[in-house]
């Protein structure tokens, strides 16, 4: 690379760093204000940046946010040993607790990724398994992180009714239903699934927060429920999320993370 492209990398970076730390999309002018930089210089930068899939643009809000290859780079990251090593242990205190398997799980795309598992002493025979990737709007873990993003990251990692694979016949099939679930786990507190992955099989999780308050990670339990009833039988587990969500506070701690 030559001398002369380093600023214009600086500033795309800087761009980059920019929208991360805005709660939402942000228009251009914002942009350019924020970081001084002419804004004939920011059009062509989130341009070049859109193009590589870094950046979406909202043409309707005339606000730019972080595309779907900027949460792949993040998933990366996460996908490195500091993380899992940190995740280890406290999920296998989770099992003992909890005597069902335990996750850590992030987003790829619009896919939950597995990390890590642990498995109680007698487990149970499950799809998740590390390197396995789910559709994110049917897993618990998947639904817990996307409780905590923007509307607008939401609708770019699911923009159309393509994006909604089914497995069960249960689960959000579209962008409204997804909002709902996502609406509800937050006035609950954290994420349940019930069937929607493999009928036969409940998940409770919640989510694990870097130094900005944002989801970087999800941990879950899975364990046996049968439930016969249209789209769940409404059960919400509190005892099991209570004890999910004080392992996620623990690792969100010792990555020097902040709850939301």
């Amino acid at each position: 690379m030559g001398g002369g492209n380093v600023p214009a990398l600086r500033r795309g970076l800087a761009l980059l760093g920019a929208l991360a730390r805005h709660a939402g999309p942000v228009s251009a002018a914002a942009l350019a204000r924020d970081l001084g930089l002419p804004r004939s210089t920011t059009y062509h930068l989130l341009a070049e940046l859109e193009a590589a899939g870094f950046v979406v643009h909202l043409p309707a809000e005339r606000r730019y946010g972080l595309g779907i290859a900027s949460f792949e780079l993040g998933s990366a990251y996460l996908r490195h040993d500091p993380l899992e090593r940190l995740a280890g242990p406290i999920l296998r205190r989770l099992v003992d607790q909890a005597g069902h398997n335990a996750h850590l799980g992030v987003l790829h795309g619009n896919e939950l990724l597995y990390l890590v598992k642990e498995r109680p002493a007698r487990p149970e025979t499950l799809v998740t398994d590390v390197g396995v990737r789910l559709p994110a709007h049917l897993t618990a873990s998947g639904r817990a992180m996307l409780a905590h993003l923007p509307h607008a990251h939401v609708r770019a990692l699911f923009p159309s009714a393509a994006a909604f694979v089914n497995r069960t016949g249960r689960g959000p099939r579209d962008l409204a239903g997804l909002r709902r679930a996502l609406a509800e786990q937050r006035r609950l507190g954290w994420a349940v699934e019930d069937g929607h992955v493999t009928e036969g099989f409940a998940s409770v999780a919640y989510p694990v927060f870097d130094h900005g308050g944002r989801p970087m990670a999800a941990i879950s339990i899975t364990f046996r429920h049968v439930c016969d009833v249209g789209d769940g039988c409404a059960r919400t587990w509190p005892d099991l999320a209570g004890q999910v969500r004080r392992a996620a506070d623990e690792l969100t701690t010792r990555i020097g993370g902040r709850p939301a």
